[in-house]
């Protein structure tokens, strides 16, 4: 279990003043400049060598990622575009952030704007969050007025920092459409190539990150690469927050070292399953775009990237969604694959025609009214979306169906075998009367 000592946010619950007088209390803006005056060198191979992976799904090295960016410019200015579009589903740790300690992911903004060469940020904040985004632009406001940001400030590296506020589009937290979204366009994915780093924002070299990402950099460099990557599993690195719901007694967002195993989260800060352990059904362990993982395989989960990943799920964001055995898992998963095929851009034929074709026969399995046979029909046709779509959305709907028949074939087997018989039982009694 982590240690209070270990702890990056450390501030997550709003218990103590969120602003820069509380910031500073806690350690933030502490030694700033000297981390800025060590070089951009010197802080990315930093960040490389503590192990840090995007904290927003993906988990591509953040270091190697932010060394794509080109050292000289070519006329062109650099950006650093923080997604801050929380739309997954179970997810909610980059609003804890913003609300309770934006001061992290301000002054991380800053130390990676200067690592990139760039002396603007954007952050895109979701469309339903107000009260993260008054509080994130307050904070922002305090550090132009204490000199933090802004031209000439202490620091010695010019920085803005513009907050931008979506609609509320699932499709905006992909990276491009992000980008397309604050250009003022239609919210929808890019063509890879040209990748951001070389084409982004406004068509200059870009950097999008996650806010758990940005948040986590000052506090790894101030404390040095060895002491995060100590925590964790290797190639895991740290610490991660984990966002808990469902059937849990106490939901919670908490942070904790990479790897800890899944029953230890939840029994330590959750009060356990409700019903306890025994009672426990399924997990989907990364938000509602990875695949479910059944309880007998959740006894001794590690919860990092490459565990899950070995279990055929991943994980993701570490939304945990915990689910007893009064879930009615098929309506589950058709509530989610409603969900994407709601959120699809519409730009790729696999995704616009290929969710709204599964969620239509997930919603007669919920029913029991499909026939067996559609059942490999629709791990057929998820697979011709997955991986054939310019965005990772069609991905997102496809695994969920995916996992539900991995695991749980024999439940919509079952229910398609109680509908068939009660409906031969009610036409033998229609023949009867007649």
């Amino acid at each position: 279990m982590l240690q209070d000592k270990d702890r990056i946010f450390t501030n997550i619950y709003g218990v103590h003043d969120w602003g820069l007088e509380g910031a500073k209390k806690r350690g933030q803006w502490s030694g700033t400049k000297d981390i800025i005056a060590r070089g951009r060198d010197w802080i990315i191979d930093q960040v490389k060598a503590s192990g840090l992976r995007g904290r927003g799904g993906a988990g591509f090295p953040t270091g190697l990622k932010w060394s794509f960016m080109p050292k000289e410019s070519d006329g062109r200015p650099s950006y650093l575009v923080v997604n801050a579009d929380e739309s997954e589903p179970g997810t909610c740790k980059d609003r804890e952030i913003m609300r309770h300690d934006p001061h992290h992911l301000v002054e991380g903004c800053l130390i990676a704007g200067f690592a990139m060469n760039a002396h603007t940020a954007f952050i895109y904040v979701r469309g339903e969050f107000i009260r993260e985004r008054q509080n994130l632009q307050a904070a922002i406001d305090q550090a132009y007025d204490a000199g933090l940001l802004g031209k000439n400030n202490v620091h010695g590296w010019d920085f803005d920092i513009v907050v931008h506020h979506g609609a509320g589009a699932y499709i905006c937290g992909e990276e491009s459409a992000l980008l397309e979204s604050l250009e003022g366009k239609k919210g929808q994915p890019r063509l890879k190539p040209p990748f951001p780093a070389a084409v982004g924002l406004y068509g200059c070299p870009t950097t999008v990150n996650n806010v758990e990402s940005i948040a986590a950099v000052p506090t790894i460099l101030r404390r040095g690469a060895d002491w995060f990557s100590s925590l964790g599993k290797p190639g895991n690195a740290g610490t991660k927050l984990f966002c808990i719901s469902g059937h849990v007694e106490r939901p919670c967002t908490v942070e904790e070292e990479m790897g800890i195993p899944l029953r230890e989260l939840l029994e330590k800060h959750c009060g356990g399953v409700r019903g306890g352990w025994d009672n426990l059904l399924a997990v989907i362990p990364g938000g509602s775009s990875v695949p479910c993982v059944p309880a007998n395989m959740c006894d001794d989960l590690g919860m990092d990237f490459d565990s899950l990943k070995a279990v055929k799920s991943g994980l993701g964001t570490a939304a945990v969604i915990v689910m007893d055995k009064s879930t009615d898992i098929i309506k589950a998963i058709a509530r989610l694959s409603y969900f994407y095929k709601h959120e699809s851009c519409g730009q790729c034929t696999p995704c616009r025609e290929g969710t709204g074709w599964m969620w239509r026969v997930m919603e007669r399995m919920v029913r029991g009214e499909a026939e067996k046979r559609e059942i490999d029909m629709l791990i057929e046709v998820s697979t011709q979306i997955e991986g054939h779509t310019i965005c990772a959305l069609g991905d997102a709907a496809a695994w969920p169906v995916q996992g539900l028949v991995r695991h749980f074939r024999h439940v919509i087997e079952a229910r398609i075998d109680e509908y068939t018989a009660r409906a031969t039982r009610e036409g033998s009694v229609m023949e009867a009367a007649e």
